[in-house]
């Protein structure tokens, strides 16, 4: 049903193609008609049930649920054959170890180029496709992987394998906002990051053993078993299109369809051709990225803090078999430490950020959800020196893991790893990682700069999207 415009709902931008032209005019003009109003698509009243927010709360849950099992899929690839790397290396005569740990690294390569254009297209075509289409081509290339006969044909494979896993994570934050209202995202949230924070920590303790016991192509035919059966195959039946957008524009097609008139048009319909809406999207974030102070140191913590994180995944075999002679399958279980440090963060996180965002009042600042990171970013460095030092003195190895415990996005994750080894060899693992822990002290009153000053750069570096 065509639904009318509140008074002060924000217009729609001029269209600049001229099959929109007469569309966007009409939507732009100062006084919009009682016609066009009529003319409008919008949800039947704020309770229609078509609208996802509407949803029964068990089917909004399994969107998230879902969205969350494909991330854990897709991030236990990036790790699973971590501990068969070396394997590897000796069956392609690979010598070098910085490419050794390239391709374990190498995959999120993918995980950052990736979102560039499946974001604008999950915009253009909705959630639902992005999953499955980019689930297709995840199996495919992860079939690469595990048949690759050389290092050129296992690089590719894998760089193309991480740009196909990108899909969900590049659109699951967006099935999650979709579906959850704005004051109960802090729990959904913490639900959907469980995959990608612990699928790389599964993944290692799951190929440690596997490589050892079978070798290490079988960690990737794991991940097809487990992707295919247990994830794909019931994503067919409960998996549903969440983006208001899509939606809309569906019902507005179709009711042209029905009714004839086709001077219907949705609410969200910004009068804009598929081509402006791809380059406006693509476009969008790099100007935020380079043009707000918060996107950007924001960017570079968190970058930082998953580089480090990667850095532990690659070098974890290696510290624990030369300092503590962990055979390949035990070493694995070092990776527990950082699970159980982020199942804590997880727990903690999901307790204290909607308490907090409700505390704030019936205005919320956005600020309010930096409070749990200002509280426990200095222990990040804390527990790079810790692990650093209790490696390097062989310790007992139950110390460098609980330094795990606290250590807790992507072109770092990627490249920071292959300085691991370098920088051990030449440093030390007491100094090579105090070097790190020093730009980690440097990074500690980030959080706590914009919880006091994000309004005042929020106002001042307002920027039209």
């Amino acid at each position: 049903m065509a639904a009318d415009l509140e008074a002060g709902d924000e217009k729609p931008a001029i269209a600049e193609s001229d099959s929109h032209d007469s569309r966007a005019s009409q939507m732009n003009s100062a006084t919009i008609q009682p016609e066009a109003k009529a003319n409008i698509v919008d949800w039947d009243g704020p309770d229609d049930p078509q609208n996802p927010m509407n949803w029964p709360s068990w089917k909004r849950l399994i969107q998230v649920i879902f969205a969350s099992a494909f991330l854990l899929t897709s991030n236990l690839a990036a790790t699973m054959y971590a501990p068969g790397a070396a394997q590897l290396g000796e069956e392609f005569s690979i010598t070098s170890s910085t490419l050794v740990s390239l391709t374990v690294s190498i995959y999120l390569c993918g995980f950052a180029f990736g979102p560039m254009f499946i974001a604008p297209l999950s915009e253009l075509y909705g959630r639902l496709p992005i999953y499955h289409l980019c689930n297709v081509i995840y199996i495919g290339f992860t079939i690469g992987c595990a048949l690759a006969t050389n290092t050129g044909m296992f690089f590719a494979f894998r760089v193309l394998a991480g740009i196909a896993a990108s899909g969900p994570l590049t659109v699951g934050g967006g099935t999650v906002a979709d579906v959850i209202p704005p004051a109960q995202r802090g729990r959904a949230m913490s639900l959907f990051v469980t995959g990608p924070l612990l699928g790389p920590v599964l993944g290692p303790i799951i190929g440690g053993f596997t490589t050892q016991a079978i070798g290490w192509r079988w960690t990737f035919w794991l991940i097809l078993i487990i992707v295919n059966r247990s994830v794909v195959h019931h994503s067919d039946f409960f998996l549903r299109e969440t983006n208001a957008a899509v939606l809309l524009a569906r019902k507005t097609t179709r009711l042209r369809t029905e009714t004839g008139n086709t001077a219907l048009v949705s609410k969200m319909d910004r009068g804009l051709t598929s081509r402006q809406l791809f380059l406006r999207a693509i476009v969008r974030p790099t100007k935020l990225l380079i043009l707000s102070p918060i996107v950007l140191l924001l960017s570079l913590l968190t970058a930082f803090v998953f580089g480090l994180l990667f850095l532990l995944f690659t070098t974890f075999p290696a510290v624990f078999q030369e300092q503590y002679n962990f055979s390949t399958g035990v070493s694995g279980l070092s990776y527990l430490g950082v699970g159980l440090g982020m199942a804590f963060s997880l727990a903690t996180f999901a307790t204290l950020s909607d308490r907090l965002h409700k505390a704030a009042g019936d205005s919320p600042k956005p600020e309010e959800r930096l409070k749990p990171m200002m509280w426990f970013m200095p222990l990040v460095p804390v527990g790079i020196f810790w692990y650093g030092w209790a490696a390097d003195q062989k310790t007992h190895w139950i110390a460098p893991i609980i330094a795990a415990n606290v250590v807790l996005r992507l072109l770092f994750g990627a490249f920071l790893p292959l300085a691991g080894p370098s920088l051990y060899a030449n440093l030390g693992l007491g100094w090579g990682n105090s070097v790190l822990g020093f730009i980690g002290v440097a990074f500690v009153p980030v959080p706590l700069f914009f919880y006091r000053y994000g309004g005042w750069l929020r106002e001042r570096f307002n920027m039209k999207l």
